[in-house]
This record gives structure tokens, sequence and C-alpha cells, in this order.
């Protein structure tokens, strides 16, 4: 009876959410604050117990403002109203830091509350002549903050040209094996190919079947990603932010 039990618990332990609680240290978090509010973001999406990691993150004391929105987020997800992180997150203005203005609305959307129009058109401003996001004002555009702008967009109800440049600029980070780049040129990676489903998914765009068989084919024995085809690293980060492009849920995570 006690190796049947250990099989199905080994068993449970080796899918991808099973591989991010097993993560979890006695103090209820996942490492530090930012790792927790990916973890506590990806086990919400897969519909699986954070095990009450929004309280050890209502008790951190994020300092920039992307880490204040990030935190906010994931404990808004887990269910946990940041009434505290709130006030901070509306007086939010938008600055050199495009991503900080990303995750602001998301999280404001997350929490229930309507995006400032303030903060949907610095976004909308910030869009590069190519169609991409900088994570910084002025920088050259990546994927991932390509993805996660989008998600952000769409939470804030715009539609129509914007996203249409964006999806342009993500389908043009596909490789031939199917998964996604941060930037041409570099190769595919497990996060960007997440990030880019996840911003698809936001758009009405379907990611396509070749993105989901690269993630599969990133994916190791204990059910955690590999980073890309050479190296794993951070799997606990890498596994956490697979998770929502698994579930096909983009930012802002429903609950339902």
């Amino acid at each position: 009876m006690r190796l049947l039990t250990t099989i199905v618990a080994a068993a449970a332990l080796a899918t991808p959410a099973g591989y991010v609680q097993g993560q979890q240290r006695v103090d209820v978090g996942f490492g530090d604050a930012q790792i927790t509010a990916w973890s506590t973001l990806g086990l919400v999406a897969a519909g699986a117990e954070t095990g009450g990691a929004a309280a050890f993150l209502a008790r951190s004391e994020p300092q920039s403002a992307t880490d204040a929105a990030l935190v906010a987020m994931a404990r808004a997800a887990a269910g946990d109203r940041p009434d505290d992180l709130l006030p901070r997150l509306r007086a939010h203005r938008p600055g050199k830091l495009v991503n900080a203005t990303i995750w602001t609305v998301l999280a404001l959307r997350q929490a229930g509350e309507q995006a400032p129009p303030a903060l949907v058109q610095a976004l909308r401003r910030a869009q590069r002549p190519n169609g991409g996001w900088a994570w910084l004002a002025g920088g050259a555009a990546d994927a991932n903050d390509t993805a996660a702008a989008i998600q952000a967009l769409r939470a804030a109800g715009v539609t129509g040209k914007p996203i249409d440049r964006a999806v342009s600029f993500l389908r043009r980070h596909q490789n031939r094996d199917g998964g996604f780049e941060l930037t041409l040129g570099r190769g595919s990676d497990t996060q960007s190919t997440a990030w880019a489903i996840q911003g698809l998914l936001a758009a009405g765009r379907a990611p396509g079947a070749a993105a989901f068989r690269y993630l599969a084919g990133m994916r190791r024995d204990d059910g955690s990603y590999r980073y890309n085809a050479r190296y794993v690293t951070t799997p606990l980060w890498v596994t956490a932010q697979v998770l929502p492009a698994l579930a096909r849920k983009p930012f802002p995570l429903s609950r339902t």
C-alpha cells in the first residue's frame, strides 16, 4: 500500500503543476517574492492549489513598480485582494519602464478595476514602428514584452490596428521548430514561446499546434521545462511561466 501511495505521489509530482508545487518552501513561498508571484500565477492558471502562497506575498514589500504590480496581480489571482498595493498601482505614472505600465494595467484588471486611460494611451504610444514593445522606452522591441503588452491592451478593451501589428511582430519571431524567440536570431526558448501563446490567445488568434509541440519537446521527466534545447536553467521560473500557456489562459486570469 505504501509503495502504491509513493508511486501515485511521484506521478502527481511529475506534472508541471506538481513540479512547481514541489518547490514550495516551509514559509509557503517559492523563493523570493518575484518567483513566488510567478509560481502563484502559474498554479492558479493550472487550477492547482497554491499552498497559501498569497500569504507569503502579502508579507513582502515590493520595491519597484513592476514588482509591486506583479505581486498584486498574483495575490488577486489567488483570491487575496491586495488593498495595500492598489493605491500605489492607481497612482502609477508612465515612465521609462514600459513593463511597469504593462504590469500595472494587468494587475488592476486582475483586481477587477478599470485600466486608467492615461496608462492605456501610454502603452499605445510606446508601440515601436515594427509593431512590438520594449521593456524600456526607446529600446528594441522583443517578443515577451510585446506579448505582455497585447494582454494588457486587450484587458483594457483595445482592439484593431495596434493588436494586429503586434500579432504580426510576434509571428515574425516564430522559428521552424515551432518555438518563438525573444529577439530575431536568438533562437527559440520556452518562456518566449509560452508568452507568445498567451499573447496570441489574448488577441483572439490561434497559436498553432507547432508552438505547443515545441513546449512538449522541452518538458523533462520531472515535469519541469528546459529553457531551450541547449540549456536547463531556472526550471521553476520557466515552468511557472509555461503553465498559463498550457492552460491556454492569457492574463488577467479568470478564476472560473
